[in-house]
């Protein structure tokens, strides 16, 4: 970027699928007219066609040119415009295509009995008795967290859990 004589960064680290983020904002708030957007490939920039076009007629409207580097596209010409809009409408089919396979691979997993996400933490050993004194109103679930070394909202989880599995 430095050798295209690109003078200021923003850099994103939040995804491409959807235009609400906090660098892009500030991006577009500072661009004027005369400057240059340059980006190493438009999925960067946005996954839909339409926010895509969105980000492109905010910044024609400020008199913001566009370039993606890797496309090889300039803004600043009908056609530059036209093949723009061919690669966003191929960049959110990408995104539509990896959700699908996502998705398609998480049910055959289940199909197989494959167990998804993070194991469930155990029970520990006094949870018995610590719960049934917090049922009771014995003591608040801040110090039944505290007895059990547990985080507060994990020992929700767990009650959550146990109150599903065990005959109370």
């Amino acid at each position: 970027m430095k050798a295209l004589g690109v003078d200021r960064l923003f850099v994103e680290k939040l995804s491409g699928k959807n235009a609400n983020r906090p660098e892009l904002k500030k991006m577009l708030d500072y661009v004027r007219e005369g400057d240059t957007v340059v980006v190493s490939d438009i999925s960067r920039l946005a996954r839909s066609t339409r926010d895509l076009l969105s980000i492109i007629d905010h910044l024609n409207q400020k008199q913001v040119g566009f370039v993606s580097l890797k496309e090889s596209i300039d803004t600043t010409s009908p056609q530059g415009r036209f093949i723009l809009t061919l690669f966003g409408a191929l960049a959110e089919l990408e995104r539509e295509n990896i959700l699908s396979r996502q998705k398609e691979g998480i049910e055959s997993a289940k199909a197989r009995g494959k167990k998804l996400g993070r194991p469930a933490k155990e029970f520990p050993k006094n949870w018995e008795a610590i719960y049934t004194k917090w049922k009771d109103g014995q003591i608040s679930p801040t110090d039944a967290a505290k007895e059990l070394k547990l985080k507060r909202p994990t020992f929700y989880l767990m009650v959550k859990r146990w109150e599903r599995i065990a005959v109370i």
